[in-house]
């Protein structure tokens, strides 16, 4: 047993009592009602059924599609036809230069200096290559010189070209036509390197068209000559000579000329001849021709290698 506490005195303490403490009600709960919450009806559920096969529509073949499609057919047609133009534009291009450097090789190598060639855009090249007849080829030369003549320029003008190798021939040609161009100088040059003794006296050239002469001229004299056509071959028929300022007989001259204009004619292919020649203020101009000629084959000229 427990004793209770000592005072002062040994006296026992006295202990206030304790008081109990009334315990506060607790505030009454809200009067609020709970409405229990009402669910909302739910919707009728559909079965839904599982969709069927669906109906495809007929499907057309790739090449049934393209031939009822005729855009696509214009396009095929368009590069087709596009195709087959470039193939041929390049095959003319190609036929062309090769025939023009063949020609032009013939021709320079007769004239003995550069020559260009081409021939003409009717019918197409590649028909005539084809049918190897040729309607129209033209050549021009560069104008340096034509054999010994110096200086002379010369256009050719070919027709009617059928090439056919046979035998000895490589074909034959309608007309062939060459206008040649001399001018003054050129014949200066030309007498001083191709006449011995005489032609290292010429100093100058001069012409005098209203009498279709030229005159040869140095320093000890004169020469004056009609240039003229003889049986297909140009020659200069001398007029007069002058030396020291006396009058010297055409003889001392005539044959140096006649040598030299010989040379000159000699030897052309296909029966080239001279029609025509005439003097100018600057020269001397002419025409050379044959017709219904047969082209030499590579065997007989050696400037026709090649052709055929």
């Amino acid at each position: 047993m427990t004793n209770p506490p000592q005072g002062l005195g040994g006296r026992p303490q006295q202990v206030p009592p304790t008081e109990r403490i009334p315990q506060q009600a607790a505030p009454p709960p809200d009067s609020t009602q709970r409405i229990p919450r009402q669910a909302s009806p739910e919707p009728p559920t559909q079965q839904l059924q599982a969709p069927g096969p669906v109906d495809q529509p007929p499907t057309e073949s790739g090449a049934r599609r393209f031939v009822s499609d005729p855009l696509s057919i214009v396009l095929v047609l368009v590069t087709v036809a596009a195709l087959g133009l470039a193939a041929l534009v390049g095959g003319e291009l190609y036929a062309r230069h090769r025939a023009n450097t063949i020609v032009s090789n013939i021709v320079s190598c007769v004239v003995q200096d550069k020559a260009d060639a081409s021939f003409g855009m009717v019918p197409p090249f590649l028909w005539q290559h084809l049918t190897k007849r040729y309607t129209d080829i033209s050549v021009d030369s560069a104008g340096n010189q034509v054999r010994e003549a110096k200086g002379m320029k010369v256009n050719v003008d070919i027709r009617d070209v059928h090439l056919q190798q046979a035998g000895d021939q490589a074909g034959t040609i309608g007309s062939l036509v060459a206008t040649f161009n001399w001018p003054s100088d050129g014949i200066k040059r030309t007498v001083q390197d191709a006449i011995p003794l005489f032609g290292g006296i010429v100093s100058g050239v001069s012409t005098d068209p209203s009498a279709g002469t030229i005159e040869l001229q140095g320093p000890l004299g004169t020469v004056t000559a009609k240039p003229k056509v003889t049986d297909g071959s140009i020659g200069l028929e001398v007029r007069n000579v002058t030396g020291l300022g006396f009058t010297l007989p055409s003889e001392s001259v005539q044959p140096a000329l006649d040598a030299f204009t010989e040379q000159m004619m000699k030897d052309y292919p296909m029966g080239i001849k001279a029609d025509t020649v005439q003097v100018t203020n600057d020269g001397v101009t002419g025409q050379l021709s044959t017709r219904n000629a047969t082209i030499p084959a590579g065997g007989d000229d050696a400037c026709f290698v090649g052709l055929g």
